[in-house]
């Protein structure tokens, strides 16, 4: 048994890269001793849970956070409106909170990106977070070189002690692309979820996921609205997380969504009816380009949904490039899902695929591979 650190910026989003988070802690917890090491203001377990996973805080893992942690947490999201959630300024805090630590452990595990630690580490990569200047993938901001040159690994000189992970092809790329070197693909964890028989289902759109702007929602609206003009009569369901660094984007989803009868929203739902909406649509939309990898995308294909993507990033791997269901733009968007509709177009994809214990029995082997 080893000791790990499992290093995540914030679990307060309640995104992808948190399910990540909460089932590694869970695979891990198995066989080491694990501390979760984060500035957040949620509930670790109370996020395990929305993701339908089995976590005991503090019986299955400690949690280590900065002084003020729920203060300065609750600090970010108030400015996000403004400033953006600034996950790298998160996590460089984070970072300088640990290096007090560091000597505690026997190998740190980070489930947020990518950092320049002084120990053996094991980082799994859903987007670069530093150098963002030396790729046109990135959105960097003013800030960029100041977060980088505070906590990132230095550009083609990553020590042979950090083992890179990335969460799809497309994002291993970018990773190769700033720091020269590419990382191992392991795709995230995602559980098949139980529904209806396709005959049962509601001939229905759902958009799942975070309610933001990097996400699209008011693109998806606006695709309900281009299906719809094609003649059919279909319903649409957005239900996400509404984190407080999002509340003006919300509030103007919810202002589209009263304006049309044929739209619902719902947020912040729990698992048991996030699953429940999985298993009764037959269609799901996801409207963000260039998603690192999908994980809403990948949940529609698990509950043996149709699923639509843009016709980039890591959404690529997830839907193993059928033509049928990626898009370019709202347009395209909408002529996807008529001609499903009017095809009749039936889920093709093994709804296994991704599998949590394929994730935990890979994310081990490498935890056992970076500890010798």
């Amino acid at each position: 048994m080893a000791r790990l650190a499992v290093l995540h910026n914030t679990l307060d989003l309640r995104g992808g890269a948190d399910a990540v988070c909460v089932r590694a802690c869970a695979a891990l917890a198995e066989r080491h001793d694990v501390t979760l090491f984060t500035v957040s203001r949620a509930d670790p377990a109370a996020v395990a849970a929305d993701f339908g996973v089995s976590l005991d805080v503090p019986g299955d893992v400690r949690v280590a956070s900065p002084p003020l942690a729920d203060a300065v947490a609750g600090a970010f999201a108030r400015a996000a409106p403004r400033i953006g959630p600034q996950l790298p300024a998160r996590s460089t805090l984070l970072r300088a909170f640990f290096r007090r630590h560091a000597d505690e452990y026997d190998l740190a595990v980070s489930t947020a990106n990518e950092f320049a630690l002084s120990l053996p580490s094991l980082q799994y990569v859903h987007f670069p977070q530093f150098h963002g200047r030396r790729t046109p993938r990135a959105d960097p901001g003013t800030l960029d070189p100041l977060w980088s040159r505070l906590a990132g690994p230095t550009p083609g000189a990553v020590g042979d002690d950090a083992h890179l992970l990335a969460n799809s092809a497309w994002t291993a790329d970018t990773v190769a692309s700033i720091y020269g070197r590419r990382p191992a693909v392991l795709h995230p964890p995602v559980a098949p979820v139980a529904g209806r028989a396709w005959a049962d289902r509601e001939p229905g759109v759902l958009v799942l996921g975070r309610i933001a702007p990097d996400k699209r929602t008011l693109d998806a609206i606006r695709v309900a609205d281009a299906v719809r003009e094609r003649g059919h009569d279909l319903r649409f369901h957005v239900v996400g997380t509404a984190a407080p660094a999002y509340r003006d984007y919300v509030e103007r989803v919810r202002s589209a969504a009263a304006e049309r009868p044929y739209l619902a929203v719902e947020t912040d739902a729990d698992r048991e009816r996030v699953e429940t909406l999985l298993g009764r649509y037959r269609y799901g939309l996801n409207a963000k380009p260039d998603e690192h990898f999908g994980m809403a995308v990948a949940e529609y294909v698990a509950a043996g949904m149709v699923a639509f993507a843009p016709d980039s990033g890591g959404q690529r791997d997830v839907l193993a490039g059928d033509e049928r269901l990626l898009f370019d733009g709202v347009e395209g968007a909408a002529e996807r899902v008529a001609a499903a509709v009017e095809s009749g177009l039936t889920p093709t994809l093994p709804r296994d695929r991704f599998g949590p214990e394929r994730f935990a029995d890979a994310l081990r082997d490498h935890v056992a591979a970076a500890l010798e």
